[in-house]
């Protein structure tokens, strides 16, 4: 089931996520509906708070490479990064959440991560290069954060019309959204 993806200015998208137990109430079908929103949606990565879930879960599906390989494919429960290292670069990033907006954004290569897969096996991974981008994206979700929350004051100023605008719901997009700000017609 496509779920509807929350918008810039819901308060969800700045808390932090709250770890889960084996128990979450329907956490398989829970795990299989963000694939399907995030496929939807054209996404790379989905969290929990992105559906309205101040959760610390997410989801990442990197695609197929250009050689047609398996791209990187995986579920992070309760994540936690352990260390992020190597020399920061900056790509150009988006997010279902602040549609139309992208920046280039500067993150360290490589990551270790603890986490449980969607079937309570616990991990430790090293991961780097894009896969460890997509990775600290959805992290930051967990954690409250958005990638706009580290541009300079400048461009974040330079940007507020466009974030209010998607708070309000004046923005199209491909896929169903939820927008805190958006006025009530009768």
């Amino acid at each position: 089931m496509k779920l509807p993806i929350v918008a810039y200015g819901d308060p969800v998208l700045k808390k932090v996520g709250t770890d889960i137990d084996k128990d979450y109430p329907e956490l398989k079908q829970l795990i299989s509906d963000m694939f399907d929103t995030m496929y939807y949606a054209n996404g790379v990565g989905l969290a929990a708070p992105q559906i309205g879930l101040p959760i610390r879960l997410f989801i990442v599906d990197t695609g197929e490479d250009e050689d047609g390989n398996p791209g990187y494919k995986k579920v992070f429960i309760n994540a936690r990064i352990l260390e992020e290292t190597g020399e920061a670069w900056s790509f150009n990033e988006g997010c279902l959440s602040i549609p139309d907006i992208r920046e280039n954004i500067m993150r360290k290569p490589n990551i270790k991560i603890t986490y449980f897969d969607e079937n309570w096996v616990e991990h430790t991974d090293d991961v780097d290069g894009m896969p460890a981008r997509v990775i600290q994206h959805e992290y930051d979700h967990i954690e409250g954060k958005l990638f706009t929350d580290k541009v300079s004051v400048l461009r974040k100023t330079m940007l507020k019309s466009k974030l209010d605008a998607i708070s309000k719901g004046n923005i199209k997009t491909d896929y169903k959204m939820k927008f805190p700000n958006k006025s009530k017609k009768r």
